[in-house]
């Protein structure tokens, strides 16, 4: 059965695993499944902020990554909390139906980047001792919370049959998806050097930036409840949309393993060749494991926008 997507924004929310509706504008929301929840995320976040600002252990762009990201789920986490302890979600300036789901799912692949990069390129270069015990706490407190972002997209996502916002059904998720891998492609790509040298990669440097902006246009759209003021009709918008990324993610997922690691078109074929890889460096990639990176992140992107294009085709949107 398809999933009815409406732009409506609503004040009172029920979500089909939560078993009983979200009570608003009491503190007795903090007594519901999803109320104690989101108060796991913001003890997780906290606790894993001030562990590793309490030793400084947060220190190059990888620690950087990683406090910003603690303190960011935190700060936004606890804006929620507040909205529905005092019923602000009429007044709130985003879609309150699109919003928290949006907000949850960008939350969970943030702590889960945290908790996968502080450990790999920060944690296990510190000398043990109190810094480092912190950290490693830190990391398990944010994989917590990783998965405390992630029972939530769980449980408030859209079901078949039920009238919800886009951004709670697949696509509008995979839309998520598809922008946080798209940064960590620009993170990678960050280096000119990498791609500057064959117009091929330029092209692929211009698919990444152009497939980001559109599926971004299509959250902020929907965030903002502005998806009327498109000149064509919003389904037609996403199905183009994923239709024209699938295309151009194609020709980045041959292009740039072709120039990157094939030696006939300037590529570097094999690890060991890269001087800069034979050295371990804290709170940096080597150049070549940054293009195997960016080759694997085109395909699971790739991958979502398939999905992305397939599931659009299942909605249907009313208005209300």
């Amino acid at each position: 059965m398809p999933v009815t997507v409406t732009r409506t924004t609503i004040t009172t929310t029920s979500s089909s695993g939560l078993g009983s509706s979200t009570i608003v504008g009491s503190p007795r929301a903090l007594t519901q499944p999803l109320g104690l929840l989101r108060l796991l995320q913001l003890l997780s976040t906290c606790v894993a902020f001030s562990l590793v600002a309490s030793v400084g252990a947060w220190m190059g762009p990888m620690g950087n990554w990683s406090m910003f990201t603690w303190c960011f789920c935190f700060s936004v986490t606890l804006i929620i909390l507040i909205v529905e302890l005092g019923g602000l979600q009429s007044r709130f300036p985003l879609s309150w139906r699109n919003f928290p789901i949006t907000y949850a799912c960008y939350a969970a692949l943030f702590c889960l980047s945290s908790s996968i990069i502080y450990p790999t390129t920060y944690v296990q270069f510190l000398s043990h001792g109190r810094t480092r015990d912190h950290a490693i706490a830190a990391t398990a407190f944010s994989c917590i919370a990783c998965v405390a972002y992630a029972t939530e997209v769980a449980w408030t996502r859209a079901r078949p049959g039920e009238i919800t916002g886009y951004m709670a059904t697949v696509p509008g998720l995979l839309k998520v998806l598809e922008t946080f891998v798209a940064c960590i492609i620009f993170a990678f790509i960050s280096s000119p050097h990498l791609y500057q040298h064959a117009p091929a990669l330029e092209w692929c440097v211009a698919v990444y930036a152009i497939c980001f902006i559109l599926a971004a246009v299509a959250i902020l759209l929907n965030l903002g409840d502005c998806t009327n003021m498109l000149p064509i009709p919003f389904p037609s918008f996403l199905s183009g949309l994923a239709l024209l990324s699938v295309i151009l993610y194609a020709t980045a997922l041959v292009l740039w393993p072709l120039y990157q690691f094939d030696e006939r078109y300037g590529g570097q074929p094999q690890r060991a060749r890269d001087g800069g890889c034979a050295v371990r460096h804290p709170h940096s990639v080597c150049s070549w494991d940054r293009r195997l990176a960016v080759a694997i992140l085109t395909a699971i992107n790739l991958l979502a926008y398939v999905a992305d294009l397939v599931y659009s085709a299942r909605l249907v949107f009313v208005k209300v």
